[in-house]
């Protein structure tokens, strides 16, 4: 009877002890918590109606851009981010995937796939930028790129003097970059900012702040592999207008030397014309640049704000078949509704492009739409 009792007893405590086990791991699992992590999307869609020397009139509907992204926190020191873009040809491209340890304001290294230090416009790209119609002008996102101005590899940054001066330099991995050196090659690049007004802190920098800021800043960036190279020098000028307006001027000049460039992208083959173009090499050597103004009216009409927007840019490349350059003027005006900031715009544009050979100009009118979650 004892035994029994006691055999009893012993099952009890047994039982009490594993399901006390079980509450504590439990309670343990409710208080693991996963890394702070966020998920956001952006969309870019538009209707053009385009006429060329080359063909007949074209009306487009298009998916410009649909972006997901993907940020997460460690530790406070340590992040990682992540991105994928289903472009208008209807193609998913892996954009970002950043290993980023960042320690203080001057002292940060990322690692992966990210923009490498470049010109402004590279670092804002389409989103971020004050016109619609980013890189169409030979000048904007020339610079050597995997996708949408990204590259593999490593580089520091850093926010120096009250975040008035921002450095950064790495080195990039040319395997899948569009160069005319060899793919076993590894490019250097670097990016030294200086702002004289308002601070612009952070590896990444707009086009425009919509009046949130008074900027003055000069930037000038450098890549390089085996003697060839792209050189460019930037500024942001935005002053702020009483009653939430401002007042934008942007500019650039770049500098092409058989690294980057847009040789493929301007080439409108065309043995027909007189006299006939032969296709552009993939790397380029030539010059570019544009001068970009705006100003956002501070009056509310409605739920926005109206802005107007005028950009001219031209650009002279020398890796046309034959030695023969071409030149390339490019004119957009804006008129632009902002909603909510970047997050939410309309944009009515018209974009022209002017060949110095006959037969291969177009122009193009058109309305876009821009929606972020960030």
């Amino acid at each position: 009877m004892l035994s029994t009792f006691v055999l009893n007893r012993g099952k009890t405590l047994l039982m009490a002890s594993i399901a006390l086990a079980t509450l504590s791991s439990a309670a343990q699992a409710a208080e693991l918590k996963l890394p702070e992590t966020t998920l956001t999307a952006s969309l870019r869609t538009s209707m053009v109606s385009t006429s060329s020397d080359t063909g007949p009139d074209v009306m487009d509907f298009n998916l410009e851009s649909l972006s997901f992204y993907v940020n997460g926190k460690i530790t406070d020191n340590v992040k990682f981010s992540f991105s994928s873009e289903l472009d208008s040809s209807q193609a998913v491209s892996l954009q970002d995937a950043i290993a980023q340890f960042e320690f203080s304001p001057t002292m940060n290294i990322w690692m992966g796939r990210f923009l490498p230090p470049t010109d402004r416009a590279n670092s804002y790209g389409a989103y971020f930028a004050n016109n619609w119609n980013f890189a169409t002008d030979g000048t904007q996102d020339g610079y050597p790129f995997i996708t949408f101005g990204r590259a593999d590899g490593v580089a520091y940054w850093g926010d120096f003097a009250d975040t008035k001066l921002k450095v950064s330099a790495g080195f990039f991995d040319l395997s899948s970059v569009k160069a005319s050196t060899p793919s076993d090659k590894v490019m250097t690049a670097a990016r030294v900012q200086y702002n004289f007004w308002d601070a612009e802190p952070g590896y990444y920098i707009n086009g425009t702040y919509l009046g949130e800021k008074d900027i003055l800043a000069v930037g000038a960036a450098m890549n390089s592999v085996d003697g060839n190279s792209t050189t460019n020098v930037d500024f942001l000028m935005e002053k702020k207008v009483a009653g939430g307006g401002a007042f934008t001027v942007e500019g650039e000049y770049i500098k092409y030397d058989k690294l980057g460039g847009y040789g493929g992208y301007f080439s409108k083959e065309d043995p027909k014309a007189t006299p006939p173009v032969p296709p552009l090499a993939d790397a380029s050597s030539g010059d570019s640049w544009y001068l970009m103004g705006s100003y956002l009216f501070p009056q509310a009409v409605g739920v926005g704000k109206v802005q107007v927007l005028g950009k001219f840019g031209t650009s002279s490349l020398d890796a046309i078949a034959g030695g023969t350059s071409l030149d390339v003027d490019t004119t957009e005006l804006n008129v632009n509704y902002i909603i909510k900031s970047f997050n939410a715009k309309v944009s009515l544009f018209y974009l022209d492009h002017s060949y110095s050979v006959t037969g291969l100009d177009d122009s193009s009118i058109g309305l876009g739409v821009q929606l972020m979650t960030l």
